[in-house]
């Protein structure tokens, strides 16, 4: 580990995203767009993020892969760090609406990243229409999941509107640059350092489980089978969708955005004895068996991918620390708040499941697998769901950006396959729900919105 809470190299998991991008369908690229009430100062604004660059040592490292895949891929200092290729400003095309933002977000979420440089990238878009701006920004999902990227972007963000004097830069965090033969050396340390570890709990486990053994023989089998029987579901290959209209899945993006209040949608899920991801996971599910009445299609379930969060209070902000869970959600439920329930049921059960918690363990077994056979193997996982649902905490207050305020917030988290990724950030008592359909899949874009709005609203009705 290195200071600030950021690892010298990539976890399992993390490699694991980072490997799997040989398929352009499984890119993990998060756009967020921010609103802001008025253009920021600028040079307000390329100071504050030169600051945070400074501070955060992932804004200026990229990644440097070993050959042959040795060892995990490093994250190194870029020696010749451009503040000006990472940070850009334009102006909005005509009409200069959001529409427009969101065909800009729609171009950054499609384009792979330049792998020689640091992955991220913010822009300013300037001159809105109705005097308002936006700013696009764009990561990597291998330097951090939703809610460690919202603890990193708070150290950009302003609590006022004046920001105060932030005093002279800071020194930039003394980062090492890795060549290829550095990487090679450090990755066959880690392989050293891995062998002897496992060594060492392989033997404190098998002393522990023989222990146990020997008390509850029957016990112990049992665990292992449930435990066997967890880890096989999560890898179970599921490589056709359930819904007979949302089938197709190309590179092509449509992005869309739809707001709701956090405090109704909070007493909506008390009503019916649910938490805020169930209520909203259930106007989501709602939304969804809209859209496929409209069309005709009858389905009795849908195969959902959530994140489940492991991260632990002491985690760092860099890496990520979920477990992709998948499972089936039933469209039939027609009462809102049985619907909650029984999703809530569901989430509970899923997130209690063994495998959740071997994530890393499993993840270090398919990267000693060839790239490609990981790839099929994980795109075999990935691509038979049909939609993934997020929820990620924002900042209860309001922010600023160098004397803007950022009234909205909205993240389109990668499809990772599926046809549709609706992800949640809320911001300063605002759910703000970011709409990322593959366009394809999702050909009328207007009626997959107004299907959602429907089930969100019935939802709502139970505040």
């Amino acid at each position: 580990m290195s200071t600030d809470g950021f690892d010298h190299h990539m976890s399992d998991a993390d490699a694991l995203m980072w490997n799997i991008e040989k398929d352009p369908l499984l890119r993990s690229t998060i756009v967020t767009v921010g609103v802001l009430d008025r253009s920021p100062d600028w040079d307000r604004m390329v100071d504050k993020i030169e600051r945070g660059s400074r501070l955060i040592p992932r804004l200026r490292q990229r990644v440097v892969t070993p050959p042959l895949r040795l060892g995990p891929p490093h994250w190194s200092a870029d020696e010749h760090f451009d503040l000006s290729y990472h940070l850009r400003r334009v102006r909005a095309p005509e009409p200069a609406t959001f529409d427009t933002v969101l065909d800009l977000a729609r171009n950054a979420a499609m384009e792979s990243f330049d792998r020689a440089r640091p992955l991220w990238e913010y822009t300013l878009v300037d001159g809105l229409a109705d005097g308002s701006a936006a700013v696009i920004m764009r990561v990597h999902h291998s330097m951090t999941d939703g809610v460690g990227g919202m603890r990193l972007a708070m150290m950009i963000f302003d609590l006022d509107r004046d920001g105060g004097d932030p005093g002279p830069l800071p020194e930039p965090t003394n980062l090492q640059v890795i060549s290829r033969t550095d990487v090679v050396r450090r990755s066959f340390l880690h392989r050293i350092r891995r062998a002897e570890g496992i060594a060492i709990r392989g033997a404190r486990n098998s002393v522990s489980l023989t222990q146990r053994f020997a008390r509850r023989p029957v016990k112990v089998v049992e665990e292992g089978a449930v435990a066997a029987r967890s880890i096989a579901k999560l890898l179970a290959p599921a490589t056709t969708p359930l819904s007979p209209i949302m089938r197709a899945r190309t590179l092509t993006r449509r992005l869309a955005t739809i707001e709701v209040p956090l405090d109704d949608l909070k007493r909506a899920a008390k009503a019916a004895g649910g938490t805020l991801n169930d209520a909203y996971v259930a106007a989501v599910i709602g939304g969804l068996q809209r859209y496929h009445e409209f069309h005709g299609a009858l389905v009795d379930n849908l195969r959902m991918t959530m994140p489940i969060n492991v991260r632990g209070s002491d985690a760092p902000m860099g890496g990520n620390h979920f477990t992709p869970a998948r499972f089936l959600v039933p469209l039939g439920i027609s009462d809102p708040a049985d619907r909650i329930r029984g999703i809530g049921a569901l989430s509970r059960q899923v997130r209690d499941e063994p495998a959740v918690q071997l994530t890393d363990a499993l993840a270090s077994v398919l990267n000693l697998l060839p790239t490609s056979v990981t790839t099929a193997l994980f795109g075999a996982m990935l691509k038979g769901a049909d939609f993934v649902t997020s929820n990620v905490p924002g900042p209860p207050f309001s922010v600023y950006v160098a004397g803007s305020e950022m009234t909205h917030m909205y993240a389109f988290a990668p499809l990772a396959g599926a046809a549709a990724n609706i992800t949640l950030l809320s911001n300063a008592g605002t759910c703000c729900i970011g709409v990322n359909t593959d366009a394809i899949a999702i050909p009328d874009r207007e009626s997959f919105v107004k299907s959602l709005e429907a089930g969100f609203g019935e939802i709502l009705a139970l505040a």
